[in-house]
């Protein structure tokens, strides 16, 4: 999709609203953060939870659409769409590159999680695990969603 070393038009974006889409093709839409990729070539990263709908939606499909939206999902009207795939990543440093590219993004508010992890551990509360997303995403906006 993307080869080129540029950010993604939406890697600026406070957040997207990332579409998965169902088996029976049924869009499924989600805000996220978003973060470029800091190795380059476009790539955006999204942290999420494992067996969260998106990861089990991505395991049959890689289509993905992105917005631009609000902290609610709240995509203006004439928000471009861009087309792309996603990779759900599981593997521990997988995780951490996404995790650290997210950080590096969004500062404390992400970095939160980071602090929370080893003290659940100590606590004994078992937390649910994190996967990463990678979106190959056309740097192009596509027509708008459902047309």
């Amino acid at each position: 999709m993307t080869g080129s070393d540029r950010c993604h038009p939406l890697a600026d974006a406070a957040y997207v609203q990332l579409t998965t889409f169902r088996r029976t093709g049924v869009p499924v839409p989600s805000p996220v953060w978003v973060a470029p990729d800091p190795d380059g070539g476009g790539r955006l990263a999204v942290i999420t939870l494992d067996d969260s709908g998106k990861t089990k939606r991505l395991a049959h499909t890689r289509r993905v659409e992105l917005r631009r939206c609000d902290v609610r999902g709240r995509v203006q009207a004439d928000a471009p769409t861009y087309r792309g795939e996603g990779v759900v990543v599981r593997g521990e440093d997988e995780v951490s590159r996404v995790r650290d590219a997210v950080v590096a993004k969004y500062g404390w508010p992400a970095r939160f999680s980071l602090l929370v992890d080893p003290l659940a551990k100590v606590l004994h509360i078992r937390r649910k695990p994190r996967a990463g997303i990678w979106l190959s995403v056309d740097p192009e906006p596509s027509s708008p969603l459902g047309s």
